[in-house]
């Protein structure tokens, strides 16, 4: 994010002696605070791969966003160490899928696109029997959905749709309403918020060939195949914390109008944001109590309560103060202000 994005409120420069820029950290911060965006195989389970993923790197943690199921390939975000606490991120963004959907009896073409159209919306779902949720009827937001090719009565579709969109359930409506029935032969995911398809996923056999060179000395290639948490912030409203204020916040401070270096225009209260050190690196999430219109002319307050803290404590230099005692991680205590 350039300045020319933020609000600044206060001139301050991050100290060089405390944190790192994210694509500086020394390669074992840069695996505790990595993301995978991994290329997912059609047959083994999400489980099965993030499993393989944790034993090739060697690290404890490991977890992924949003389940594909083993028939299905194509992106599956994988974040290790303290990143696992920021993956659930990336369900507040679009997913994008191509998928071929099979009608069961010809119908003309222009019925097709019709269909199409009419499901590009708000529609109304209910999850599948085997789903990992409640099966109640829920409506998602398909965004975009167009046809790319056509073979007979096999068809290719792009879709956009809005996290927690069911594609086979989705086909399986829209064939209802042609009439004929329909089926969805394969499916693949193409992009996940910020991250997509285009800018090249990792396979497994990616993944051990880099940590091969990781053991020989060479960096280069684990660096490329692993990104930073933070690149997957894009789209996501931003607020930029104070040195002194950081290791409160890691310490479950709530952050105060003080606190705040620079913020995001247009932040609405509870809109979940990111909270950010000035080196770009990501401390925690939040909610927004304040707007930023708000958070600009006040001198007190608390601005953003925050609800999961990822760096670690000790990151930055402890500055503040408590009445008694320190607080703990999660519970309420003095906010990050000074």
């Amino acid at each position: 994010m350039t300045s020319e994005d933020l609000v600044v409120i206060a001139e301050e420069t991050s100290d060089p002696r405390h944190g790192c820029e994210p694509e500086k950290r020394p390669i074992k911060a840069y695996l505790n605070y990595g993301l995978i965006p991994l290329d997912k195989t059609r047959g083994p389970t999400s489980h099965e791969e993030v499993a393989w993923v944790r034993r090739l790197l060697g690290v404890a943690n490991a977890g992924h966003s949003g389940t594909l199921d083993p028939g299905v390939s194509g992106l599956l975000p994988i974040g290790l160490g303290r990143a696992t606490k920021a993956i659930s991120l990336l369900l507040l963004f679009p997913k994008e899928y191509v998928a071929v959907m099979r009608i069961h009896s010809s119908v003309p073409r222009e019925q097709v696109d019709r269909v199409v159209r009419e499901f590009t919306d708000e529609i109304f779902q209910k999850p599948p029997q085997r789903s990992s949720v409640k099966r109640q009827v829920r409506s998602r937001t398909i965004y975009e959905m167009d046809i790319l090719e056509q073979e007979g009565n096999l068809f290719l579709l792009r879709c956009l749709c809005e996290s927690g969109t069911y594609i086979r359930k989705l086909i399986y409506d829209m064939g209802e309403v042609l009439g004929v029935g329909a089926t969805m032969v394969e499916l693949r995911r193409t992009k996940v918020g910020p991250l997509s398809e285009s800018q090249g996923l990792v396979t497994l056999h990616d993944l051990n060939d880099a940590v091969f060179r990781m053991k020989n000395g060479d960096e280069t290639r684990i660096r490329a195949v692993v990104r930073p948490i933070e690149s997957c912030l894009e789209g996501i409203k931003k607020v930029v914390v104070k040195d002194a204020a950081i290791d409160a916040v890691c310490h479950g401070a709530m952050l105060a109008v003080p606190g705040v270096v620079s913020l995001s225009s247009h932040i609405s209260k509870d809109e979940t944001v990111v909270l950010l050190s000035g080196k770009g690196e990501l401390v925690g999430l939040g909610k927004a109590a304040m707007t930023t219109e708000e958070v600009v002319n006040s001198k007190k307050g608390i601005a953003f309560p925050v609800n999961r803290v990822i760096m670690e404590q000790g990151t930055y230099p402890k500055l503040w103060k408590t009445a008694g005692r320190e607080p703990k991680e999660g519970t309420e205590s003095t906010p990050a202000s000074r």
